[in-house]
C-alpha cells in the first residue's frame, strides 16, 4: 500500500488546498494520472499520482489545507483483490496499526447535483470535426460500461453535464478525450472570463455564466458570483457534501478571491525571493549576441513550413540556453545540503507571466532533445495552461535552470533572481538592430542581450563565462540547434 500525499510543487510551497479530488476509492489509476486538483499561492494544479494500483481511503476533504508531505490518500498495488477499499478484519487492523495516526478517512464523493437539462449539441464550425454525435448515429456511440475514458475525463463531463456515450472520441482507437468534453460542455457554458474554480461550481451548479455578474478583476466571474447566483442549488449541493466535512484535525478553508489570490502570490514570490537574494551569492554576466544568421534561417524555416510548425525566436533562445546547459552541466542541477548535484537531464523552466499578475515558472521536460518544433509546440502549450490554471504537478518542479524571456514586453536585457535550489537564471531581452562592426565593416544588424545570474557557491565567473560563449555559438550557428 502506497500513500499519496501533498506534494511539493515548487520551493516556495508549504502548504496546499485540495480543492476536489478526480477519483473515487475503488477507481483504478496509473502512475502519471491525475487524481486531485490543488491551489497554490500561485495556481491551481492537477496533481498526478505516482503509483499504479487502486485508490482505497481519502483522508483529506476537499477545502482542507493541508502542510506538503501530508498524506492525502492510499493506493492499492495491482493485483490486490476488492475495489480498492480497505478489507476487514485482522488485515485491515494490521494496515490501520502501521499506519501513522491522522485524520479520519473522507466518505465517497457525492454524486454531483444534476443539470436542468442535457447539454445541447456544439455548432460545428468550418475545419473543425464536432465532438458529439448526434442520436440518429448509434453506431457511432460506444456501448455503456465500455466507454474509452481515464478518470479525468470521466470527472470532467459529470461536473460539465456532458454525456460521455453521446460524444464521439478523437483520441487512439477512439477515446474520449479532455478536449471532446470542453467542446460539447462550451455550448452550454459560453466562455466567459471566470476563474477555473467558478467554472467547476457553476457546472455542478447548472449556472449559466454568462447570466451571472462578475466581481473579480476585469469583471471576471468568481466563485461567490456562481454561489449567489444559484442560492437553492448552492444550499443542496452543500447538503450532498455534509458527509465529506474535513476530520477536525484538518480545519477547512474558503477558497480565495482572484483578488487575494495575487496578493498571495505576490507574498510568496516576495518571500522566496528575498531569500534566495539573502542566501545565495548571485554573480551576474552578460553578452550581445548576433542573430543575423538565427533570424535569416528563422525566415526560410518559417517560409517554407505549415503556419502550424513555424516557430519564434523564443524557440531558438530557449533550444539554446539547453544546449548551453547541457555543454556547462556545472549550471544545470541543484545547490542542495552544502553541496552542488548535477541535474541527469536538461529540465528547463520557463518563466511565465500570468494576466492577473504575478508568474510561474512551468517546466519544459528534456528541453535539450526536443527537435524545435516539437519545442515550440511544446512552449504554446504549456503558456497557455499556466495562463488558464491547468498545469500538472510534474509541469511545475524538477526544473535543473530557468530561462526568462522579456523580449516580448519590449525589454532589452533581464538580469533575475536565482530560484532555489537551481544555481543559474538566464534571461533574454528584444532582438534589436544595433551599428555592428563585421570584418571591419560597420553596419546594422539585429542582436540580442543574454545574461546569466548564477550561485558563487556552484561555480565562478569562468564557468559562466563559458555559458554564455556557448549561447552565442549556437545562436550564430542554428542549423545546430
Amino acid at each position: 500500500m502506497a500513500e499519496f500525499t501533498m506534494p511539493s510543487l515548487g520551493a516556495d510551497m508549504d502548504e496546499g488546498t485540495l480543492l476536489e479530488w478526480l477519483v473515487r476509492p475503488g477507481d483504478h489509476v496509473h502512475k502519471g494520472d491525475p487524481v486531485a486538483v490543488v491551489e497554490t499561492a500561485k495556481s491551481t494544479i492537477e496533481v498526478e499520482c505516482f503509483e499504479t494500483g487502486t485508490m482505497a481511503e481519502l483522508f483529506v476533504a476537499p477545502g482542507a489545507t493541508v502542510p506538503v508531505g501530508t498524506p492525502l490518500a492510499t493506493i492499492d498495488p495491482p493485483g490486490k483483490g476488492g475495489t480498492g477499499k480497505p478489507k476487514k478484519g485482522a488485515a485491515r487492523r494490521a494496515r490501520k496499526k502501521d499506519r501513522p495516526a491522522g485524520p479520519a478517512p473522507v466518505a465517497p464523493l457525492p454524486t454531483p447535483v444534476p443539470t436542468a437539462s442535457p447539454p445541447s449539441p456544439p455548432a460545428v464550425s468550418e475545419g473543425v470535426r464536432s465532438s458529439s454525435v448526434p442520436a440518429a448515429a448509434p453506431a457511432a456511440v460506444l456501448p455503456r460500461g465500455h466507454l474509452e475514458a481515464g478518470p479525468l475525463v470521466r470527472h470532467l463531463a459529470e461536473h460539465s453535464g456532458v454525456d460521455l456515450e453521446a460524444l464521439h472520441g478523437t483520441g487512439p482507437g477512439g477515446r474520449v478525450t479532455r478536449t471532446d468534453v470542453e467542446k460539447a460542455a462550451s455550448a452550454r457554458f459560453p466562455r466567459v472570463r471566470a476563474t477555473p474554480l467558478a467554472r467547476r461550481i457553476a457546472a455542478e451548479l447548472g449556472v449559466d455564466l454568462a447570466t451571472v455578474a462578475g466581481t473579480g478583476k476585469d469583471s471576471a466571474v468568481r466563485a461567490a458570483d456562481v454561489r449567489r447566483a444559484a442560492p437553492g442549488r448552492a444550499a443542496s449541493a452543500a447538503a450532498a457534501r455534509a458527509d465529506v466535512s474535513p476530520p477536525a484535525t484538518v480545519p477547512p478553508t474558503t477558497a480565495q478571491p482572484s483578488d487575494d489570490r495575487a496578493t498571495a502570490m505576490r507574498r510568496t514570490i516576495a518571500g522566496l525571493m528575498s531569500r534566495a537574494n539573502r542566501d545565495i551569492p548571485h554573480y551576474y554576466l552578460s553578452t550581445t549576441v548576433d542573430m543575423t544568421a538565427a533570424t535569416r534561417w528563422l525566415h526560410e524555416h518559417n517560409r517554407h513550413s505549415p503556419i502550424g510548425e513555424r516557430l519564434l525566436p523564443a524557440a531558438l533562445l530557449l533550444k539554446a540556453a539547453a544546449l548551453a546547459a547541457r555543454e556547462i552541466p556545472e549550471l544545470n542541477g541543484f545547490w542542495t545540503d552544502d553541496r552542488f548535484t548535477a541535474g541527469e537531464s536538461v529540465h528547463l523552466g520557463v518563466a511565465v507571466s500570468l494576466r492577473g499578475g504575478g508568474l510561474v515558472a512551468p517546466t519544459l521536460r528534456n528541453a535539450d532533445a526536443l527537435p524545435l518544433p516539437r519545442l515550440m509546440a511544446a512552449l504554446k502549450d504549456t503558456v497557455t495552461r499556466a495562463r488558464t490554471g491547468r498545469l500538472r504537478g510534474s509541469e511545475v518542479s524538477d526544473a535543473t535552470i530557468t530561462v526568462t524571456d522579456l523580449g516580448d514586453q519590449g525589454v532589452e536585457s533581464v538580469f533575475g533572481v536565482i530560484h532555489p535550489p537551481q544555481v543559474a537564471l538566464v534571461g533574454f531581452g528584444r532582438i534589436v538592430e544595433r551599428p555592428w562592426a563585421v570584418d571591419g565593416l560597420l553596419g546594422v544588424r539585429p542582436v540580442v542581450t543574454a545574461t546569466l545570474s548564477a550561485d558563487h557557491r556552484a561555480t565562478d565567473g569562468a564557468v559562466g563565462a563559458r555559458y554564455l560563449t556557448a549561447v552565442t555559438r549556437l545562436l550564430q550557428n542554428p542549423e545546430q540547434l
